[in-house]
């Protein structure tokens, strides 16, 4: 990879400068921000501000940030908010439902000025992920073809134990997140290795962990362990089986987008309340995402406006910071060095979930009085901590982290399988959607620790080997 002059970077802020020409007119401002996420897709993907690995074919090496952790980002981040946009102009499950409606120009000018944030976030994260994308990462260490499906399997075994002794040690908790990731995307690795190669004890032994971990996402309440667990077996299965996972896997996820708002809400209403059980929960859940079609219109609809999209959630902030509070500085940064230390060092330390809903509060963003957690996005904490500034070096060093993780794991463990496939996925899945700034810090710093540890663990069995 050789080094790319500076000015070609600069083509990815076009969009952001164009939104911003146009900021008196806030409907043409948020297309433009709203568009340019494409256009720098577009450049991104087609090589020309820095030519793409060619190490490996697109599919086989889909895990790197460049492709899973940017599209996953902003397609949350930036694509998304053009339900609210709909909405805001009237349609409600792509209709006009009053032709006459007056829009709410405030609102749109403030979801314009969002967008104009996201579009400048979304060029300083593909900056800092296409300056310190080098690969392929010059490894000193490999390790055997013929028994790289085996020791996937293996780990995927072994990572789910260790992951719920975390969960009953008190103060270290937050290992057991990332080890149960570990070995979920291990065991989905392994499976994808095991069906072309054929062995069959391996492919009964990963499908049943599928399996398991599937039922756990679906009785976990939430949307998202669901899809994942679903994307990312077709992405590991598509360098071999293309034409099934196009036809199986993508409208499976479609369908799961339409299903699932429905089927979440219902599972908590029943399960969360503590008077049905699991079991039962889940079929009510199911016959209503299937069947209630009324209910499921309109919450698929307030998903997508509310949920999928965090921008009506970022133009609070907007409306409040700085007008009524100030810019934070380094206050967040500081919090999230506090953080840092395991809590069974410091059984008095403050708790993360506390510390982050103090800015929600006074931002007005929800009711003290509320038991909803709405903890801020990546971005609007960048925005918190210096406005502007803050959003282009926050968002440049989240996408330059993302890419160094990666690329020091690929040197780590032999390259991309197990370095960004296994390892970097597995520990640092916080990437694809981010999250505050104590909650995101904590994690990368401990996945960073963790993925050393491993190393030396794999360096120590004979597993990984040393070059000579």
């Amino acid at each position: 990879m050789k080094n790319v002059p500076i000015e070609r970077y600069l083509i990815l802020y076009i969009p952001w400068v164009l939104a911003m020409l146009f900021q008196s007119v806030p409907t043409a401002s948020y297309l433009v921000a709203w568009v340019g996420s494409f256009f720098i897709f577009f450049v991104v993907y087609t090589g020309k501000i820095k030519p793409l690995p060619t190490d490996h074919s697109i599919p086989e090496q889909i895990m790197r940030p460049i492709f899973i952790v940017q599209i996953i980002f902003v397609g949350y981040m930036a694509c998304s908010s053009i339900f609210y946009f709909l909405n805001l102009y009237g349609y409600n499950n792509f209709q006009k439902t009053n032709e006459y409606l007056l829009i709410d120009q405030n609102q749109l000018a403030l979801i314009a000025k969002c967008q104009r944030y996201y579009i400048l976030g979304h060029a300083a994260l593909a900056t800092g992920m296409l300056v310190f994308m080098k690969y392929p990462a010059p490894s000193g260490y490999y390790i055997k073809k013929e028994k790289l499906a085996n020791m996937v399997m293996i780990m995927a075994l072994i990572a789910f134990p260790v992951s719920l002794f975390f969960l009953i040690v008190p103060g270290l908790s937050q290992f057991y997140f990332q080890l149960n990731s570990l070995s979920f995307i291990a065991g989905t690795l392994a499976l994808a290795f095991a069906i072309p190669l054929q062995k069959m004890w391996n492919t009964i032994i990963c499908l049943l962990l599928y399996c398991f971990n599937f039922y756990q996402g679906v009785i976990s309440g939430y949307k998202e362990p669901i899809i994942i667990s679903v994307m990312v077996l077709g992405i590991f299965l598509y360098p071999n089986y293309k034409k099934i996972v196009l036809t199986v896997f993508v409208p499976a996820l479609l369908l799961l987008f339409v299903v699932l708002p429905k089927f979440a809400t219902t599972f908590r209403q029943n399960a969360w309340s503590g008077e049905t059980e699991t079991d039962e929960a889940t079929a009510l859940a199911l016959d209503a995402a299937l069947n209630d079609n009324s209910a499921n219109d309109e919450t698929n609809w307030d998903f997508l406006v509310y949920r999928l999209s965090e921008i009506s959630m970022f133009t609070i902030y907007l409306q409040s910071t700085p007008n009524t509070i100030d810019y934070y500085g380094p206050q967040l940064l500081q919090q999230s060095a506090i953080v840092l230390v395991p809590r069974v060092f410091w059984p008095g330390k403050p708790s993360t979930e506390d510390l982050v809903m103090v800015r929600v509060y006074d931002a007005g963003a929800v009711s003290r009085n509320s038991k909803v957690s709405a903890k801020p996005a990546y971005i609007v904490d960048t925005y918190l901590s210096a406005g502007t500034l803050g959003v282009f070096i926050g968002l440049f060093l989240y996408g330059a982290i993302a890419s160094a993780i990666s690329v020091k794991a690929e040197k780590l463990f032999g390259g991309y399988t197990l370095g960004t496939a296994l390892i970097f996925t597995g520990l640092f899945q916080i990437f694809w959607r981010g999250l505050s700034f104590e909650f995101l810090i904590n994690s990368v710093f401990w996945s960073y620790v963790s993925m050393l540890l491993i190393q030396k663990v794999l360096i120590a069995t004979s597993v990984l080997k040393k070059n000579n």
